[in-house]
């Protein structure tokens, strides 16, 4: 998707990682968030609470989610990460994503 229509956007950002890694919330009127992000090139670990989709908008990165092995990602390309759990990214080029809370 290329745009979203009637949502709320949080002006102030998040910011991860000295700022390496940053999103904005996004709201949508039936109260689903997402967030849209950018990442330089850098490995990050991520925490979750809930589930969640991850969706490469632009660019390229490596994932890890079960502690072993590496998949590679690009520009389109999705993942689903459990609640509660930790996943690694290693973004090989600087990276947009959008992220939706399941």
């Amino acid at each position: 998707m290329a745009s979203f229509k009637n949502v709320k956007i949080t002006i102030e950002g998040n910011s991860y990682f000295d700022g390496k890694v940053t999103s904005r919330k996004i709201e949508f009127s039936d109260g689903t968030i997402k967030t849209l992000g950018v990442m330089q090139i850098g490995e990050y670990e991520f925490g979750t609470d809930a589930p969640e989709l991850m969706e490469i908008t632009s660019g390229e990165a490596k994932i890890n989610l079960d502690g072993n092995s590496w998949i590679t990602l690009k520009t389109g390309e999705s993942f689903n990460v459990d609640g509660n759990s930790k996943f690694k990214i290693k973004a090989n080029t600087l990276v947009d994503y959008c992220c939706s809370y399941l």
